[in-house]
């Protein structure tokens, strides 16, 4: 039994995907065994989740990170050996014996283990929209050469994928599908007006209503431009072009999204609002397995809500959008923006209002190119961060 069981790499297993993922293995250790943690700068966490699943590996960025690490490690008495460096993260992602590998890290930082674990032919579970958003014609390619197999770990996404035609090669004329339909809950901000928009706090944009997420993925729900990262990340993942993209304002966050298709039937995938779920899906796919999830209670929920989203209040969302027409690098440097912008707002440096205005800001400076690389993908990066930086403080 123990050697049919799934051997997995976690990327980012600190974050909130990391232990929603973590909380599942546990569940099912006659499934799962764990090859390598990686973690940045919660080092107590990592050292307490080395001592509950005993991975072969424990990776860090930095070498005084993984020198604390290791002395945390000596002291519970547990053999992990720590490594540290981008290229001990691409070195685990790509580990022979590992069959899957979950890559939730954060950010532009995710992208070079990720594509490790591409070229290595892995089962990626993706949590790390930056890698599709940012480099994500160079992604697919390595995974299509590679035979790499993708499953999308974003509530949404995860939607999507379940509702549409098993083994779906993505040819959506094909398959019969008119549109997706991503939904959002609108984040705490829904029913704010442009003014109140203005008085935001980084406390207020990182209370979500619905989810339980990260500071930086908590300000992009609260901007929308999580959403839009994602309308990016749905044509990668599904072929579809942007004019079979819509969004929808959902707030109860039961429904995680839908396929529309061209005999006017529309396939949703429902649920209490918890990762674990397509978090499990991923894990155990084809197969189903629990999650610890409660079971979804449509006569306590009694109301389903939907409107359209508000591109005049929230304009990242537009971004996105114009983004996705618009091809080459206008994804990496949208991305690469909102990353400086969020942190810019998190430190009180500008208003919430002015994330949009930074990114838009941003493209307008910085020409359209093609990248060919994955080196020339990060050089646009750095520059794209560069020069939104250059911009901040902005004008009131």
């Amino acid at each position: 039994m123990t050697s049919a069981r799934k051997k997995l790499t976690v990327l980012g297993s600190t974050g909130s995907i990391g232990v929603s993922t973590l909380d599942v293995v546990a569940r099912h250790p006659e499934r799962f065994e764990i090859v390598a943690l990686t973690g940045s700068t919660q080092l107590q966490r990592l050292a307490e989740q080395c001592r509950q699943f005993r991975p072969r590996y424990a990776v860090v960025l930095e070498p005084s990170a993984a020198h604390d690490l290791r002395l945390l490690l000596q002291q519970a008495g547990c053999a992990t050996e720590v490594l540290a460096g981008v290229a001990a993260l691409e070195m685990v992602a790509a580990l022979p014996e590992v069959d899957a590998v979950m890559a939730a890290i954060v950010g532009a930082a995710g992208l070079r283990p990720t594509l490790a674990a591409a070229r290595a032919g892995k089962t990626i579970l993706l949590a790390n929209k930056e890698t599709l958003v940012v480099a994500g014609a160079l992604f697919i390619r390595e995974a299509r050469l590679s035979g790499a197999t993708l499953l999308p770990i974003d509530s949404e996404h995860n939607a999507i994928f379940q509702a549409l035609p098993a083994g779906y090669g993505g040819d959506p004329a094909a398959a019969g599908i008119a549109r997706i339909l991503l939904t959002a809950s609108g984040g705490p901000f829904r029913t704010f007006s442009s003014a109140q928009l203005q008085a935001v706090t980084p406390e207020q944009a990182c209370a979500h209503p619905n989810w339980s997420m990260g500071r930086k993925i908590s300000v992009d729900s609260a901007s929308m431009m999580n959403k839009g990262l994602e309308v990016i990340e749905a044509h990668w993942l599904f072929n579809i072009v942007a004019s079979q993209i819509e969004v929808v304002v959902h707030p109860q966050s039961v429904i995680h999204s839908l396929v529309s298709y061209v005999d006017g039937s529309v396939l949703a995938q429902l649920g209490n609002p918890d990762m674990r779920t397509p978090i499990a899906h991923a894990l155990a796919y084809p197969q189903r397995i629990d999650a610890g999830v409660a079971q979804l209670d449509l006569a306590a929920i009694a109301c389903l809500q939907f409107e359209k989203p508000d591109l005049q209040r929230f304009p990242c969302l537009r971004l996105a959008f114009e983004t996705l027409a618009a091809g080459g690098d206008r994804a990496a440097v949208l991305n690469a923006a909102n990353e400086i912008a969020v942190s810019a707002f998190l430190e009180r440096r500008i208003r919430f209002d002015q994330i949009a205005a930074l990114v838009d800001l941003t493209l307008a400076r910085i020409p359209l190119c093609q990248p060919e690389s994955l080196e020339h993908v990060l050089a646009i990066d750095a520059e794209a961060r560069a020069v939104a930086a250059q911009q901040i403080p902005l004008r009131a």
